[in-house]
């Protein structure tokens, strides 16, 4: 479905907004636009890619004139913009409300505006039960983006919104394994957390697999969230110190807004929840007739599709574990260990 389409990608110098470009350009698409306010890294950006189909826009989405004009044309926009770190969104919360709330608003509005086809937007786990700012942010994203459908009038606009929903990628940038290696090639000591903390595991090219597949599945109105299994934090640690060497742990307690397990699908959202090609699907109450629309919802059998089973909620410790030794495989296979 990305073939000679024109696709907007929000926040697109960022980790993941490069990766999914360099895995559309396989996708022989017509032409990618890169949104961001961040001149530098557009020309890095510009430098490493090198492709004619790529066109870089300096802007913000909290500028909508600006956006509207980024997105004339477009038949796809990825919504990755957002201010993402914890503690700045609760030292800086009325920014966070610019961006991530406002921002998510003028990326509706302008896709409204352009009749785009598809426009979806990557959330996170913090969303979901949200207990710090950040996730109050994204969960608003969220919300707009999967009841946008109601401002949608069908004479006039095809416009689908489709929210997705995971946690940190493995090994991104400022997270725990990036963090434990430095700790320890400066022979350190690993400072826990907590030793009970899990969290979900996913690789970029998960992610990529799982940002495509629900783009074309997804009827709009929807939140799609990938199957996955989860890492303990003593079992990085055990496995980084297992490749590099020991020198202590230093428990130094959870920061603010932070929580001891990820959930990605709460406990009253499993109700409206289905099972589909390997990932989950939380349905709009308020448009139940995307059970009806879908062939392969209204006929399970053909798909392999069906209602969720979970007891609780669909968190990162109740979930299938990562052993040590695959941990290990994985991050010495990532390049991690030689970055430092």
């Amino acid at each position: 479905m990305f073939e000679g389409k024109k696709i907007l990608i929000t926040g697109g110098t960022g980790s993941l907004g490069q990766a999914l470009t360099k895995r559309l350009l396989n996708e022989d698409v017509d032409q990618i636009r890169i949104f961001s306010r961040n001149e530098f890294k557009q020309i890095d950006m510009e430098n490493k890619f090198r492709s004619s189909k790529l066109r870089f826009l300096i802007g913000d989405i909290r500028d909508y004139e600006r956006l509207e004009r980024a997105i004339e044309d477009i038949d796809i926009v990825f919504h990755t913009a957002a201010l993402k770190h914890v503690p700045k969104i609760e030292y800086n919360p009325f920014e966070a409300i610019k961006t991530n709330v406002n921002g998510s608003q003028n990326v509706i509005n302008a896709c409204l505006k352009e009749n785009v086809d598809r426009a979806i937007c990557v959330g996170t786990d913090k969303a979901v039960s949200p207990l710090n700012t950040y996730g109050a942010t994204k969960l608003l994203m969220e919300k707009l983006f999967v009841t946008a459908k109601n401002y949608v009038n069908t004479s006039k606009t095809k416009t689908k919104f489709i929210a997705l929903r995971y946690g940190n990628v493995f090994g991104s940038s400022g997270s725990v394994i990036p963090k434990f290696i430095e700790q320890v090639q400066r022979k350190e000591k690993i400072t826990i957390t907590d030793p009970n903390m899990t969290r979900f595991s996913i690789t970029m090219n998960e992610a990529l697999d799982f940002i495509l597949n629900a783009t074309k599945l997804g009827n709009g109105s929807e939140i799609f969230v990938p199957k996955l299994r989860s890492y303990s934090i003593l079992d990085v640690k055990q496995a980084i110190t297992e490749l590099l060497g020991d020198y202590g742990e230093e428990i130094v307690g959870i920061r603010p807004g932070e929580k001891l397990h990820e959930t990605l699908i709460n406990s009253d959202e499993i109700r409206d929840g289905w099972e589909i090609d390997n990932m989950y699907m939380i349905s709009n109450p308020l448009w139940q007739e995307w059970l009806l629309e879908k062939s392969d919802i209204k006929n399970p059998e053909n798909n392999n599709s069906k209602k969720i089973c979970l007891s609780g909620s669909y968190s990162s410790d109740k979930v299938d574990r990562i052993p040590v030794e695959e941990l290990k495989n994985i991050i010495g296979e990532s390049g991690f260990l030689n970055q430092n």
